[in-house]
């Protein structure tokens, strides 16, 4: 009797100890339970601890309420300035409701690893190629509203989304490369150009204060040539000053201008000396031949008279210049001969004044003096 008592009490407490390890559940700090009780839920969610549930009739989904850190698989896409470009980034997320994200989804954390990639791939195409490789910040908080949205309905918040790479093709990153150096070089020219142009208003200065002193000026042409023999070589620069090639320069084309004006002076005075000459032979024959040129023209009808002048009364020739000269005027010299006299001219002819020429009316039928 006694021992079919000692057996019941082993067998009722083997039972009670299989039904505690059924029954019992232990909760970790960082998770929470939902408990299914024959696939209804069961409203009380367990926390964190030991618990209790019915073996063999209730079942608990365990959910961690820890931060996620999910990366996001690289995904190809088109920028919308048309650049092929590859992106990868990484998403942080938590559960805030157990209860929905047992209930509503059936593996919350595929579910938001794919609205993550399909949200990554719309951005990329959103977006331009400088936008996403300098205004990275924008383009995250526009993805982690993207991914939060569905994401609410899930019992799953989003708390960051970074984009981690933006890969290039090779092309295109040598391209940007020349851009780069262009840049930098065009800002290195500008600095440089501003420098030389401070540097020139310093020097305008210094070269002021020296035109003052000119002792100065030696003063540093000596610190320039001690400069240069300062170092050991066999070779000397001393520098010439430029007033010196100026004022070289200066006296040689005051020497050409002199030669020349001389030449000329020298010239006119022989032509008009010339000119002198023949005009007192013409005047004498145009005093002489007045009468018989107007017979002659009236005897042979209107034609006209052969010149009394001879040379000078012929058409003027391109091959004889002379002659030209000659007609150009009835005393023989050009127009702008008797306009003007160089001293030149007088002091090679002081003997042969021109005088005054008169002509009487029966001769030229006006009176005058030329």
């Amino acid at each position: 009797m006694v021992e079919e008592a000692l057996t019941a009490v082993i067998l009722a407490g083997a039972a009670g100890g299989a039904y505690l390890a059924a029954a019992a559940r232990v909760v970790k700090q960082y998770e929470q339970g939902v408990v299914l009780r024959l696939g209804r839920l069961r409203s009380r969610v367990r926390g964190p601890g030991l618990t209790m549930i019915v073996p063999f009739v209730d079942r608990m989904r365990k959910v961690s309420m820890q931060i996620v850190t999910m990366p996001v698989p690289a995904q190809d896409g088109i920028t919308r300035d048309n650049v092929t470009v590859r992106v990868d980034a990484v998403i942080y997320f938590k559960v805030v409701d157990p209860v929905d994200a047992v209930i509503r989804v059936e593996d919350y954390r595929f579910a938001v690893s794919q609205i993550a990639q399909t949200s990554l791939r719309s951005i990329i195409g959103k977006s331009e190629l400088d936008d996403l490789l300098s205004n990275r910040e924008k383009l995250n908080e526009g993805l982690e509203l993207m991914i939060d949205s569905p994401a609410v309905e899930w019992g799953v918040t989003i708390d960051r989304v970074e984009i981690k790479d933006v890969s290039l093709p090779e092309t295109m990153k040598r391209s940007m490369a020349r851009q780069a150096e262009a840049d930098r070089e065009r800002r290195a020219r500008l600095i440089n150009a501003d420098a030389e142009f401070q540097a020139s208003k310093k020097l305008s200065e210094a070269a002021r204060e020296m035109a003052d002193t000119p002792s100065a000026l030696q003063l540093r042409l000596l610190q320039t040539v001690m400069a240069v023999a300062a170092e050991k070589n066999s070779t000397l620069v001393l520098p010439i000053p430029v007033e010196l090639l100026r004022f070289l320069e200066r006296s040689a084309e005051r020497a050409e201008y002199e030669t020349g004006r001389h030449g000329r002076d020298r010239g006119d005075g022989s032509r008009d000396g010339a000119d002198g000459d023949d005009g007192h032979g013409q005047v004498a024959a145009a005093r002489g031949g007045g009468a018989e040129a107007r017979d002659g023209v009236e005897a042979r009808g209107g034609e006209r008279a052969p010149s009394p002048l001879g040379p000078a009364g012929r058409e003027p020739s391109a091959l004889d210049p002379a002659g030209w000269e000659s007609a150009a005027h009835p005393l023989g010299r050009r127009p702008d001969q008797g306009h003007r006299e160089s001293p030149a001219t007088h002091a090679a002819h002081p003997a042969h004044p021109v005088p005054p020429l008169r002509i009487r009316d029966e001769d030229a039928g006006t009176a005058g003096c030329l």
